[in-house]
């Protein structure tokens, strides 16, 4: 596609065509302009005017879409398909989200196909898609390589639930701390009714049955999986190693025999209703979606704590947060586990859009600048049951992104 060098390059040969005609007038004399020199000049300048103004639009790559203004900004006239991938976290506020702006701007049409946050940061920086969702920033390592070259922002606040299928609970919430389920996802505590469990649930110790546990993991590359991994290390008091700590790891109860791993939010949440005595991580929105029941888990105070969107804001209650530029890999291990209040739920994460700072086509380019200001604003109003909305400080950064996208 052209670039505004190209520009630059054609007005110079232009103005010097313009000038050695406008100077010779040996080379006009084969033909009956019946113009002055001035005229002459005033003739090419037009010419070459209209050259410059047909070679921008082309080098937009979007000669035929015109656009309006919205409240967010602009929207394209003709239909343009914004693709996205990566965290399946976030695919029912980016449906929500869609359904919403299509109605702000109809010519906009948003594909998000999910496959965990791993595969989005790899279609990102492989330029498969035009914006990604990831619930962990990009790793320092790869943040350093493009720097400057690729935005990210969080735009959406969650939760991850600890889940289960026990029958004989029905109607009671159990408690758990990150040591006891580091013990589970270890392979160290096998049954349902192991004295660990118990002590944490004594009005329900009786109705613990002497069942093995099965503990369901995300089997893609995942962000939930980095945030809960993160969780057992921060809250086990060392019980859980470090370098077992990631989108995707090794997990020790397989080796048991009891551990079962499943492709994103959705297939974690179908092994869990479907195997009775299981036990698992997902996203709030799909635990309230399926009427799983939920985990209330002790936080760094010794408040066991049940995630709602109250106790979820109260975990990111920060004052100063990175820009869009910035890497956010510190920051973010801040609100797992956080100490930010004694009614914050402790396995609270965000997930990110992360876009390349320069766009080629522009047509695309404005549709998801409108569409990271529409997120926002109204986008954090219109949540699903199981979000939390984005503070005042959070909201700016995603503001900032869209600002500093740069359309050619």
């Amino acid at each position: 596609m052209k670039n505004r060098a190209s520009i630059y390059i054609y007005s110079v040969l232009l103005v010097s065509l313009i000038t050695a005609l406008g100077t010779e007038p040996t080379i006009w004399k084969s033909y009956d302009w019946g113009l002055t020199l001035d005229g002459r000049i005033v003739f090419l300048a037009t010419i070459a005017l209209l050259f410059i103004a047909v070679l921008s639009l082309y080098s937009r790559g979007d000669t035929s879409n015109t656009f309006q203004n919205t409240s967010y900004g602009l929207c394209p006239t003709k239909t343009v398909r914004l693709q996205g991938s990566g965290s399946t976290f976030i695919w029912p506020a980016v449906s929500v989200w869609s359904e919403a702006f299509k109605k702000i701007c109809p010519s906009v049409v948003i594909d998000y196909g999910g496959g965990g946050s791993g595969k989005g940061q790899k279609d990102i920086v492989n330029k498969l898609v035009d914006f990604a969702g990831s619930d962990v920033p990009l790793i320092r390592t790869a943040w350093k390589r493009y720097e400057g070259r690729i935005l990210q922002a969080p735009v959406v606040l969650g939760a991850i639930a600890v889940v289960y299928n026990v029958p004989e609970l029905e109607g009671y919430t159990l408690r758990l701390n990150g040591e006891v389920l580091a013990k589970i996802y270890l392979g160290e505590i096998e049954y349902w009714d192991d004295p660990a469990i118990k002590s944490l649930n004594p009005n329900v110790s009786d109705r613990l049955p002497h069942r093995r546990i099965i503990a369901v993991h995300r089997s893609d590359s995942s962000g939930t999986t980095a945030i809960f991994t993160l969780f057992l290390y921060k809250s086990s008091n060392g019980i859980w190693p470090r370098d077992l700590v990631g989108k995707s790891i090794d997990w020790p109860v397989d080796k048991t025999g009891r551990g079962v791993g499943q492709q994103g939010n959705p297939g974690v949440t179908e092994a869990v209703k479907q195997n009775k005595y299981s036990i698992g991580y997902v996203e709030l929105a799909y635990a309230l979606e399926h009427n799983l029941s939920i985990a209330a888990i002790e936080n760094p105070y010794g408040e066991y704590i049940l995630p709602m969107p109250e106790t979820i804001s109260a975990a990111f209650a920060v004052d100063e947060v990175p820009t869009p530029l910035d890497d956010w890999t510190s920051i973010v291990e801040e609100f797992v586990y956080s100490k930010a209040s004694r009614n914050a739920y402790p396995i609270t994460g965000q997930t990110f859009i992360i876009v390349w700072r320069e766009q080629d086509n522009y047509a695309k380019c404005v549709a998801i600048k409108s569409f990271l200001n529409f997120i926002a604003s109204e986008g954090q109003n219109i949540l699903p049951t199981g979000y939390a909305p984005l503070p005042k400080t959070l909201r700016q950064v995603v503001e900032d992104m869209a600002k500093l996208i740069m359309c050619k």
